[in-house]
């Protein structure tokens, strides 16, 4: 069958039309976050689902791939003791939205989705709040950090290292080979993990570098329910094409720019980031406030070690 690009995309916007009132329909505070409310936001460029509970000082969790806010579960509770915690699903991720791709896969850059976390939070009550973000939500947070840094109290990445692309090695290649297959053009990737989308997803968290016994049934379920729709897995696949196109010339054009607001950096001492990189030394030339060290764990932090995590969490948090 011919199936191209613009037959990919017709056929996610007609799935992304048919199960919006789904999406809607689980537009509500799961089990494993008891006081949380949701809602579905609307800004500037999409519809955000979020979740928010707890109260202090305002706490944004930003969460990585192929994930939704469910990854937060196991800390999320116990930060809401502290703080004014608000989660929420990217763009192209979980219950949010999934917008066109735009011109160079704009609408997935990490600008955007900085953009929106900004008015999700301005649309909450929230001017200025700190910021966490693992995986891909880091590097929204790092995006941030640098183009509103008027909005950000503090902020912490979660195993990333800025510009992976510019240092390359065969173990990076090796570990992160989803990095290059999620780029090619659709719908190739698309088609290969729409066909087992399940394997794929359990493919990404049960791997010798982390995450064997750390992911929940219960997390994974809600993860599969949302990653196995097409317009999802299309949609983070964009996610990853903006981060090899349009997001390298929005960080070449920040010059001197750097995270202003203090900044805590944790990594798994068993994950591929901690073993191939000076992550400290990297990320010192990023930000002009920086601190950070190892945890004991692969990449997925918050569900690997979430006792260690809040431990170095907290603390800087609440400084």
């Amino acid at each position: 069958m011919d199936y191209n690009r613009r037959d990919f995309l017709k056929t996610t916007i007609a799935a992304s039309a048919a199960t919006a009132g789904a999406r809607h329909a689980s537009a509500q505070a799961p089990a494993l976050f008891p006081g949380f409310q949701a809602r579905d936001i609307q800004t500037s460029g999409a519809t955000i689902h979020t979740l928010a509970g707890g109260s202090g000082p305002p706490l944004l969790l930003i969460h990585g791939y192929p994930q939704t806010h469910v990854e937060w579960h196991k800390i999320a509770p116990r930060l809401a003791e502290r703080f004014s915690v608000v989660m929420t699903d990217l763009r192209g991720y979980g219950d949010s939205s999934k917008p066109p791709d735009g011109d160079n896969h704009a609408n997935y850059s990490k600008r955007a989705m900085a953009l929106d976390q900004v008015e999700v939070m301005r649309a909450l009550g929230h001017e200025r709040f700190a910021v966490v973000g693992h995986d891909r939500g880091a590097r929204v947070a790092w995006r941030l950090a640098v183009e509103h840094p008027q909005r950000v109290t503090r902020a912490a990445v979660l195993d990333i290292v800025p510009l992976p692309y510019s240092s390359v090695t065969r173990e990076f290649a090796t570990q992160y080979f989803h990095w290059f297959f999620l780029i090619q053009p659709a719908p190739f990737p698309e088609t290969l993990i729409g066909n087992n989308a399940e394997f794929y997803l359990r493919s990404r968290f049960f791997r010798p570098t982390g995450g064997t016994n750390a992911i929940t049934e219960q997390a994974l379920a809600e993860y599969l329910r949302c990653f196995r729709k097409p317009e999802t897995i299309h949609a983070t696949c964009e996610d990853y094409r903006a981060g090899a196109t349009i997001d390298l010339e929005h960080s070449s054009a920040d010059g001197d720019r750097k995270v202003t607001s203090p900044l805590l950096v944790l990594w798994g001492d068993r994950g591929t980031v901690g073993r191939l990189y000076d992550v400290m030394s990297i990320w010192r030339q990023h930000a002009v406030d920086v601190r950070g060290r190892a945890l004991p764990a692969g990449h997925f932090l918050p569900e690997e070690v979430p006792d260690e995590t809040l431990e170095a969490l907290v603390p800087f948090l609440s400084g």
